[in-house]
């Protein structure tokens, strides 16, 4: 199937979604008395589910209004700092409150927007001045803008810290844990004063040969040409990126589920069940949790070819091969730069060991600037969101930052 092709299809689901969310408006409607009836929650349970399985999803906002400082609530603006072409620089500007440790969040260009990390963000306001990479979908960049490359990505985040100066800290989650480690390492060597005083890398994939996955083995299973002629297609017409090569989101989304799919079966079952007995909280959390995860972006072709070929098939980064605009990146130059990994001991993503090899390519970082945590009964996403990361590791990341401020 071509991107044109399954855009046809999208658009008629969006159609077919709409017409039976009429069909459900007037099922369940509460001056109908078939809603009443058990026949009549039935037709509405089975309704709302194809309302979720027929629809397009779009990215959601962050919707972070107010986050409480020390028992007061202190209202959150959010603002673009800084627009590139394919990313924005989003500042959650805490009226009144300025933090003494300013942290850019890195987002994953990975098929998912930034507000997947929304938990994230909540987490770290009160205690940090918080900036987040706001990756744009690929098929809104139009083709003047020109490709974007996996050295894009690193002088990016390169000119994002210069722009938030110095004194300040990186926390990079998943993918871009690897131009995270780049970036610092180039500006160290360069002496750049607005090199991080911290860098957080939480599950990513710096040497993809430890533990390997089902993602990992992926990447070697099938040669270059199979990634360049089945998983790259060009963005059809209606979008402002019409003919731009792209890795679209769709196939990303379809790779994500497939890992899982028994599990996002049983969750659909039992979200027709909430909706048949009235359990309101559980369907809402199964509603927040699918809206963000069905909405996805497309990737740029070059970017993610790049990344496949590099950082999985070649593993450059643990070879110590990787390169920067044609030079060698030297890891041995981050000296100042306190480093933590983090990584979940049930993450079927990232393996154990995959985040923690930067601890070996950074040698020159003192023992006393150095950690890493492995923590127990986490998942992929447990690692940046949820209960277990609120209650055990955002508390460690604030401690670090605070401690190499």
């Amino acid at each position: 199937m071509n991107y044109q092709a399954y855009d046809y299809l999208a658009r008629s689901g969006q159609l077919m979604s709409e017409g039976f969310g009429l069909m459900n408006d007037i099922v369940s409607h509460p001056s109908n008395p078939f809603s009443y009836t058990w026949t009549g929650r039935i037709a509405s349970a089975t309704l709302e589910t194809a309302i979720r399985v027929t629809q397009r999803y779009d990215k959601l906002g962050f919707n972070i209004d107010s986050v409480d400082v020390d028992g007061k609530t202190i209202s959150v603006n959010e603002e673009v700092v800084m627009n590139l072409p394919f990313c924005n620089l989003i500042h959650f500007n805490r009226s009144g409150q300025v933090a003494k440790d300013k942290v850019l969040l890195v987002a994953p260009l990975s098929g998912h927007h930034a507000t997947l990390l929304k938990g994230t963000v909540e987490a770290l306001l009160p205690e940090h001045e918080v900036y987040i990479t706001d990756w744009l979908d690929a098929r809104e960049v139009p083709l003047e803008a020109g490709p974007f490359s996996f050295d894009c990505y690193v002088s990016y985040l390169i000119e994002f810290l210069n722009h938030l100066g110095d004194n300040s800290h990186m926390i990079a989650i998943c993918q871009p844990t690897v131009q995270a480690l780049i970036a610092t390492a180039v500006m160290a060597e360069e002496k750049n004063p607005n090199t991080p005083k911290s860098l957080t890398l939480m599950a990513g994939p710096i040497d993809t040969t430890k533990n390997p996955t089902r993602v990992n083995e992926f990447s070697h299973e099938r040669p270059m040409t199979w990634f360049k002629n089945v998983a790259i297609m060009k963005v059809p017409v209606g979008y402002p990126g019409e003919g731009r090569q792209v890795y679209p989101g769709f196939m990303q989304l379809g790779g994500f589920i497939s890992m899982n799919k028994q599990t996002h079966m049983k969750k659909h079952q039992m979200y027709f069940q909430n909706l048949l007995f009235g359990e309101k909280e559980d369907a809402d959390r199964f509603r927040a949790f699918y809206d963000e995860y069905m909405a996805v972006l497309d990737m740029p072709a070059e970017f993610y070819l790049e990344t496949i070929e590099r950082v999985f098939k070649n593993n450059e980064l643990a070879n110590n091969t990787i390169t920067y605009a044609g030079k060698p990146v030297n890891f041995g130059a981050i000296r100042d730069t306190a480093l933590l990994t983090v990584e979940g001991a049930d993450d079927d993503i990232c393996g154990i060991g995959q985040t923690e090899a930067a601890q070996d390519l950074c040698t020159n970082v003192p023992k006393d600037k150095r950690k890493h945590h492995l923590q127990p009964g986490a998942g992929h996403y447990g690692i940046f969101s949820g209960s277990m990361y609120r209650k055990n590791i955002r508390p460690l990341v604030t401690e670090f930052i605070d401690k190499y401020s």
